[in-house]
C-alpha cells in the first residue's frame, strides 16, 4: 500500500470520527483531492484509492489533466475564476466553487446556455473580511445568490469558503460555523431554484472541526499527497 494510500485511509477515518462525533453520516461527506501542482501519477494513486472528486485551481493545467488522464471522476474549479474563462470552465468542470461576483454568474450562464448545459455552482464567502482572499461579503452573499437564482444554466448548490490560517485548527471553527449559518438563513429564505447543500470548507490543516460544523465537501491536498515542491 503507497503513502497515499495510507493517507487516504486516515483522512477518510478523521471524517467519519468528526462525523459522528457532530452527530452526522460520514456519507454526508465528500474528500476532494486537491490536485494543483501534483504530478499525473499520484493522482491516479489517489484515484486508485477511491477518491473521486479533483479539485484544480487553474484552467490551463486543470485541462492538461483531464484530457491527458481521461479517469472517470469529477473535477472541480476551486480557484479564482476570472470572466473570459468562464467559457474553458463550463466545458472542463462539473461544479465551480469560487462564484463571488454577477459579472462571472452571468457569464458562466451565457457560456452553459451555448454548451446546453446547467453547471453547478457554489458561492464562495470571504467569511474572514481579509482583502486578500476572494469571495463575496457575508452581507452581500445573500442577494447575491437572489441574483443568480434567476439565471437559468446556473444551479446554485451551496457556499464555499476559506478561512485564515491559524497554528491551531479549533481557531478556524468561528467561521465554519458563519458559513453554516449563512447557509441556514438563506435555506430558510426559500429562495426559488436554489438547494443549499453543500458546504465546501476545511482543507488539510482544519477539515476535521470543518465536518464537526457541517462541511459536506472537504478540499484536501498537503495531506493527501505531501508537501508541494
Amino acid at each position: 500500500m503507497s503513502v497515499i494510500e495510507d493517507n487516504i485511509r486516515e483522512i477518510r477515518e478523521n471524517i467519519a470520527e468528526a462525523a459522528v462525533k457532530s452527530g452526522r453520516n460520514p456519507s454526508e461527506i465528500q474528500l476532494m483531492a486537491v490536485t494543483k501542482t501534483v504530478d499525473d501519477d499520484r493522482i491516479l494513486r489517489a484515484i486508485e484509492a477511491g477518491v473521486d472528486i479533483m479539485g484544480e485551481n487553474y484552467i490551463q493545467e486543470a485541462k492538461r489533466k483531464i484530457e491527458k488522464m481521461n479517469v472517470d471522476v469529477k473535477w472541480h474549479m476551486i480557484g479564482h475564476l476570472q470572466s473570459n474563462k468562464a467559457k474553458y470552465a463550463v466545458r472542463l468542470f462539473d461544479m465551480v466553487h469560487s462564484v463571488d461576483r454577477m459579472g462571472l454568474a452571468v457569464e458562466i450562464d451565457k457560456r452553459s446556455a451555448v454548451a446546453g448545459r446547467v453547471t453547478d455552482i457554489l458561492v464562495e464567502v470571504n467569511v474572514s473580511g481579509e482583502e486578500s482572499k476572494n469571495g463575496i461579503s457575508l452581507d452581500e452573499a445573500p442577494d447575491l445568490i437572489r441574483q443568480i437564482s434567476l439565471l437559468d444554466n446556473l444551479s446554485v448548490r451551496g457556499l464555499m469558503t476559506m478561512p485564515p490560517w491559524f497554528d491551531d485548527p479549533e481557531d478556524a471553527r468561528p467561521y465554519f460555523v458563519t458559513l453554516r449559518e449563512l447557509r441556514d438563513r438563506i435555506v430558510a429564505e426559500g429562495i426559488k431554484d436554489v438547494e443549499m447543500r453543500e458546504l465546501s470548507m476545511g482543507m488539510s490543516g482544519d477539515y476535521r472541526i470543518a465536518v464537526e460544523e457541517g462541511a459536506t465537501i472537504v478540499r484536501i491536498g498537503t495531506a493527501i499527497f505531501g508537501a508541494r515542491v
